[in-house]
């Protein structure tokens, strides 16, 4: 039996490349709102992983460099939580790019995502919120063997007017939303391992 008792570990990372992106700036508020109990690790950026390619998969063992790190990090991991922006009303290329990494059956560690507790969250400058690239993302989880929360879940819409740019830091409601949120992923997991909140 898990220790419940231990603060639960949770993977963060942001689906964009741009350093100054919504999403990352949701990803670094989820440092500063998560509940007790609940310990986020972010992951900077998914820009070092390269296009898939089966051929560099053979080259390197497994992936390069980035893939590997990444993917030893998500085994790690308690759950993942990931924030998506919205392209063109589907999720980044790079996102599902990532996913299809670290789909792969690695010697050593499995597929990393298969059975794992993931929870995703979305912001965007427009009025949807990332609800079409949620979706989306939720869809290509599920085929690949994650436990995706259904609920709660956090949609961060006009994004612009929620984040203070001197600051780079989310608005009070915005973060009370926010913790909200990490309250029911960490609740979620430990109802996943059978336990109950310490």
């Amino acid at each position: 039996m898990p220790d419940n008792s231990a603060p639960l570990r949770v993977l963060a990372f942001a689906g964009s490349l741009r350093r100054n992106s919504y999403n990352r700036h949701l990803i670094d508020a989820a440092t500063g709102s998560a509940p007790a109990g609940l310990s986020l690790t972010v992951h900077d950026s998914i820009a070092d992983i390269p296009l898939f390619n089966e051929d560099l998969e053979a080259d390197a063992a497994g992936g390069p460099d980035g893939v590997m790190r990444l993917r030893a990090a998500v085994a790690a991991a308690d759950g993942v939580l990931i924030a998506t922006p919205e392209y063109n009303q589907s999720l980044p290329g790079v996102l599902k790019n990532t996913l299809d990494w670290l789909s792969r059956n690695d010697a050593a560690l499995g597929e990393v995502l298969s059975g794992k507790p993931v929870a995703i969250m979305g912001a965007t400058p427009g009025r949807w919120g990332t609800r079409l690239a949620q979706s989306q993302l939720r869809h290509a989880l599920a085929a690949v063997g994650a436990l995706v929360m259904t609920s709660p879940q956090l949609y961060i819409a006009e994004a612009a007017s929620a984040l203070d740019t001197a600051t780079n830091d989310f608005d009070d409601a915005t973060r009370k939303r926010l913790h909200r949120f990490l309250e029911g992923f960490q609740s979620w997991i430990h109802q996943l391992r059978g336990e109950r909140r310490p």
